[in-house]
């Protein structure tokens, strides 16, 4: 009996693989310990990949903004009101070029507004004997006061055509 268990070698059996291989197939599993398994790829589709380039992308597309100072470009540096003007004063105009001086634009739709001939402010009222406009009591009172022909030299600065004798 002693030889015959003297006889006897041990056998290793061979592990049978962990069950996550068999139920997920695209994790890829490493042994933790003797008894645990941990997942070190979270990727649980299928590993091929196609690059296939999408219609609406430019391959060849370089983004102006990348870059700059650190990579040897120069950076973009904004020109002030005069240096712009002296820009466009250099180019080579003709005569019948347009500018902003002969644009003209339609009349509005929106009635003028009308101004205080003596101080300036938006004038609701007129005076029906000098034709000067007011915005408040205290205006119309000064100019009750004031002589004809400081009222026509109010009226001839607004360019006024009725002018009161």
């Amino acid at each position: 009996m002693a030889a015959a268990l003297g006889d006897m070698v041990p056998v290793r059996r061979k592990k049978a693989p962990p069950l996550a291989l068999h139920r997920y197939p695209g994790v890829n599993v490493e042994a933790m310990g003797e008894n645990k398994m941990a997942p070190s790829d979270f990727s649980t589709g299928p590993m091929e990949k196609t690059s296939k380039p999408l219609p609406f992308k430019d391959p060849n597309f370089v983004h102006s903004g990348h870059g700059g100072a650190v990579a040897g470009k120069k950076n973009r540096t904004w020109k002030n009101l005069k240096q712009i003007l002296a820009s466009e004063r250099a180019l080579p105009w003709q005569l019948n070029d347009p500018n902003y001086f002969s644009i003209d634009a339609p009349p509005s739709f929106k009635p003028a507004k009308k101004y205080s001939d003596v101080s300036g402010l938006l004038a609701n009222y007129t005076d029906p004997q000098s034709k000067l406009r007011f915005s408040s009591i205290e205006e119309f009172s000064y100019i009750r006061r004031l002589p004809s022909d400081v009222v026509t030299g109010y009226l001839a600065l607004r360019k006024a055509t009725s002018i009161v004798p």
